[in-house]
């Protein structure tokens, strides 16, 4: 089964170590103990946590090449950030900042970052409140955390500075790239998801208003 697991990981994020494979599994391990005590995400998806939440959050690191400093926002239950951060550490330099203003999904990412020694930084805080903090990240991520307007609007210091964004996305996609075009024009690359047939992952660079 395991040896499965690891064939899928490689297929969807390309050459991964078995350290890295063993790290993510250990992190599934945790994450399930903690979705037994707090909502990380919905209670519908934990039986396929696997492919639907760690393999669709791995495929973005790919997608970003050798970039070594990495923002996640509305980090949540730590997808796609603390598997960003698990593939991370074997990168060496690289680091990511997740950033959550709920508390207690702020402490599962805190607690989760120290047993595996993630090369991450957790901020306890409104996205809003680091845009002065967090300087010039090469990627900035988010998944399921808003609709792209807003998900622009709260991106736009870090992507009007040069950031790429690497947005996951469902079905409703293309409205919400057209509800964008009103205040926000920008050069888009739509990645088919690896992991979900009606998935994509946007890359956005040189976000400017309309």
């Amino acid at each position: 089964m395991n040896n499965d697991a690891y064939a899928r990981l490689q297929e969807v994020a390309g050459p991964v170590s078995r350290e890295t494979f063993a790290k993510l599994k250990a992190f599934e391990a945790v994450f399930r103990k903690w979705a037994q005590r707090i909502n990380l995400v919905a209670p519908s998806t934990l039986n396929d946590v696997w492919e639907r939440h760690i393999l669709d959050s791995a495929q973005i690191v790919k997608l970003g090449g050798a970039a070594m400093k990495w923002l996640d926002i509305g980090s949540g239950g730590g997808f796609p950030g603390l598997i960003i951060g698990s593939m991370l550490a074997e990168r060496p330099g690289a680091t990511i900042d997740l950033v959550e203003s709920n508390r207690k999904k702020t402490g599962f990412l805190q607690a989760v970052v120290g047993e595996l020694s993630l090369p991450a930084k957790v901020h306890s805080k409104r996205i809003e409140d680091v845009h002065a903090l967090i300087k010039s990240p090469e990627i900035l991520s988010a998944r399921a955390l808003a609709p792209l307007p807003l998900l622009l609007e709260l991106s736009w210091p870090w992507l009007e500075a040069g950031t790429t964004a690497l947005f996951h996305k469902g079905r409703d996609y293309r409205q919400e790239i057209e509800d964008s075009a009103h205040q926000w024009r920008f050069d888009l690359v739509e990645h088919q998801s690896l992991t979900d047939a009606q998935g994509v992952i946007l890359e956005i660079r040189n976000l400017r208003r309309a």
